[in-house]
């Protein structure tokens, strides 16, 4: 399986900034692109410290990346523990729309949105897009906009199991799915119909970090991390209103997100994720997670069928790669990921930008038009 493209930034942890992490992309009306992700501040890495949202831009199709981070927002604007998992989305009236976790402890940590008339210069105050408190984990890059306009905001449920606001031992880590959605572009969100965990007594983690995508047909399908070593996935034929029930998908995974968007150039699927589970036999580095390789193909029959595999992090360069926000341009496919090296001794503190040219990527026998 070839490794395709080349990394056109690597963001490592430094002294001070303990880890750079999930991010998405948006193309502005200048041209360039805007990237905008979570950057962590001071001695920790860990999902509930002190961290914010950090921007850089590119003017050259993503070849190359402004050098320095541009702060947008930091949790003491929120009276927050912590923000993070960013996603960006072009509203319709042209504001940006930038969401992101606000995390004000366990028992509340919902997404909100934010939107800036000026083209990011300035933003808006926050809009929550979950109606009721709780823990609900919406991961980068996974709001979508429906052929209908409607938004959809997945996120996994984690209930409180004791009092501690921000310890690990008091959220339950078996998740359940939910979707909120918004019929207004982001102004007020309300709660789908129905919901989706998996009943399994084996499963510790339920359902995880959902991700959603629009078929040709209109039906949405929708899938979730797991511990059972396969993405689960659920389906809704009438716009997010109600979902079957979760199932194993074709996806073998280990603890770790897939991703998934329609390339605009010829209307094929391209999912990116980690295809190995961790089975008996098989070695890793204990950092890594499982989460390599990373891998990337495409479906040319709305996710029945999947071919052209190719390597976005090999699994012998020994490093855990995860959280992809995937970008098209003109000619160009932008991937960006968490990833951890041997010597970062984690799988979540660095962030890469991979840059593919679209023609190594599409079929053979495309129309020049459709690739650029």
């Amino acid at each position: 399986m070839q490794q395709k493209g080349k990394v056109v930034l690597d963001l490592r942890p430094t002294p001070g900034n303990p880890r750079n992490s999930e991010g998405a992309f948006l193309d502005m009306k200048n041209g360039r692109v805007l990237f905008v992700y979570s950057r962590f501040i001071g001695d920790s890495p860990d999902d509930n410290a002190y961290a914010g949202i950090a921007a850089r831009y590119s003017s050259d199709r993503g070849d190359t990346w402004t050098d320095t981070d541009e702060i947008i927002a930091l949790p003491e604007q929120h009276d927050a523990i912590n923000i993070m998992s960013v996603s960006l989305l072009r509203m319709t009236n042209g504001d940006i729309g930038l969401f992101y976790l606000i995390r004000r402890g366990w028992h509340d940590q919902r997404l909100h949105l934010r939107r800036s008339t000026d083209e990011g210069r300035t933003w808006g105050e926050p809009i929550c897009c979950v109606p009721g408190m709780g823990n609900y984990d919406t991961h980068n890059d996974r709001v979508i906009r429906l052929s209908s306009g409607r938004l959809v905001n997945p996120a996994s449920y984690h209930k409180m199991l004791g009092n501690g606001i921000n310890d690990w031992d008091s959220l339950d880590m078996k998740g359940t799915a939910y979707f909120f959605l918004s019929d207004d572009d982001g102004t007020t969100w309300r709660q789908a119909a129905t919901s989706g965990a998996i009943p399994d007594s084996r499963s510790a983690t339920g359902l995880q970090e959902p991700g959603v995508v629009e078929l040709a047909n209109g039906t949405l399908w929708s899938w979730s991390r797991t511990d059972m070593g396969r993405q689960y996935e659920m389906f809704s034929w009438d716009g997010g209103e109600t979902w079957s029930a979760p199932a194993a998908s074709p996806f073998t995974s280990p603890i770790a997100p897939l991703s998934m968007k329609r390339i605009p150039h010829n209307g094929e699927l391209l999912a990116v994720w980690n295809p190995i589970p961790q089975y008996q036999t098989r070695k890793l580095e204990n950092h890594s997670w499982g989460r390599t390789p990373l891998v990337g193909a495409f479906s040319g029959d709305e996710g029945k069928t999947w071919e052209r595999f190719f390597a976005v992090e090999r699994e012998e360069d020994r490093g855990g790669c995860s959280y992809t926000a995937i970008h098209f341009t003109e000619d160009v496919l932008l991937l960006a990921y968490i990833a951890g090296e041997p010597e970062d001794g984690t799988c979540l503190t660095r962030l890469k930008i991979r840059r593919i040219e679209l023609k190594d990527l599409l079929a053979e026998g495309l129309p020049a038009a459709t690739t650029g």
